[in-house]
């Protein structure tokens, strides 16, 4: 099995085509760091985005959703699903407004979506999405009600290509802009988990569990 995916006219960069990579991991590194992924498909010859939960579980992807949510029965109903995920790590101050810009990790992928209608197979990919947003909370929780799995709409999206881009580094200045006597350098950018605030109902005694407490100040 290739360990990049192979570039297609669907998933090639075609802009600072430098940036671009194909590689496995790296799409996987780039998508199992985010929190939200921003999915796109056609309605009615209109394009539409809509932001959405998901976890990845080799080359597939589960997006969350309600069932009668309008984003699930749309996407049961497409073709090709294009999903993006984006992390901003820095504000890059050039020496001009042109090479101003930032430095980024970003993932593309292209997939057919299908609709995950067997309770089990639900309660597995609801596991997915959970556990790659809230490593080892599953098994700390209550079992899912049977209603609130028949209300849960899951769409599975496997990886059909991909590709991801990364920019990093100071500016990329003209040759002559370097004698400019204006600063410029780079803004660094994080986002990051802080301190758990305890719901003011919780039961006497009840502390955050191990698996909880390493997410606080967790870098994305």
């Amino acid at each position: 099995m290739s360990n990049e995916y192979e570039i297609s006219k669907q998933n090639r960069v075609r802009q600072l085509r430098e940036k671009a990579t194909y590689d496995k991991e790296a799409v996987h590194a780039i998508l199992d760091s985010a929190l939200l992924a921003s999915v796109g498909f056609v309605q009615d010859g209109q394009a539409v985005v809509v932001p959405m939960l998901f976890g990845r579980e080799g080359e597939t992807v589960f997006l969350h959703g309600a069932r009668k949510a309008r984003v699930i029965r749309l996407l049961e109903e497409t073709v090709t699903a294009c999903m993006n995920v984006t992390h901003v790590d820095a504000l890059v101050y050039a020496r001009s407004a042109f090479n101003s810009s930032m430095n980024y990790r970003s993932a593309t992928l292209f997939g057919t979506p299908r609709l995950v209608e067997n309770p089990e197979d639900k309660l597995h990919a609801l596991r997915v999405i959970t556990e790659c947003t809230m490593p080892g909370r599953w098994d700390e929780l209550r079992e899912p009600l049977e209603n609130e799995v028949k209300k849960t709409g899951i769409i599975a999206l496997d990886i059909e290509s991909a590709s991801a881009k990364v920019s990093s580094g100071m500016p990329d200045d003209e040759d002559a802009d370097y004698e400019i006597p204006v600063w410029a350098g780079i803004l660094p950018l994080e986002s990051a988990f802080r301190t758990l605030e305890s719901d003011d109902q919780l039961i006497d005694g009840v502390t955050a569990s191990e698996a909880v407490r390493a997410m606080q100040n967790k870098r994305l």
